[in-house]
């Protein structure tokens, strides 16, 4: 796995979530600055899920591994998923899914990169 790429990602997930919070301040709907930043974070979300699998031999304790596997399959659903309920509910409280949403990819990423560390 690639540390600089998880420091990547969750960069985004902090100016996605901080952005999410912005706009539910402001009451905003989501709009396209928003759409680029989750575009931008599920792209990095695919190198690191592809980079994680290559490497995953690398991790030898199996409930690690699993705990690996689940966060590197389940962090691309997140971004595409909380947009996709911010534009079919159109209220404060879907900024306030991608908020959280993103919080979520950020700390799962950081966990991620504790357990490939943890293997080195």
């Amino acid at each position: 796995m690639i540390a600089w790429l998880t420091y990547v990602v969750v960069g985004l997930s902090l100016v996605h979530c901080l952005g999410a919070i912005w706009y539910a301040a402001r009451d905003r709907l989501i709009d396209d600055r928003l759409l680029l930043v989750a575009a931008l974070l599920e792209l990095a979300l695919v190198v690191l899920l592809v980079t994680g699998l290559l490497g995953l031999g690398h991790i030898d304790d199996s409930a690690e591994r699993a705990t690996f596997i689940a966060y590197l399959v389940s962090l691309p659903v997140i971004p595409p998923g909380t947009a996709f309920l911010a534009i079919k509910e159109k209220s404060r409280w879907a900024m306030g899914s991608i908020a959280v949403g993103a919080f979520a990819v950020g700390v799962m990423s950081v966990r991620l990169l504790q357990i490939w560390m943890s293997y080195d």
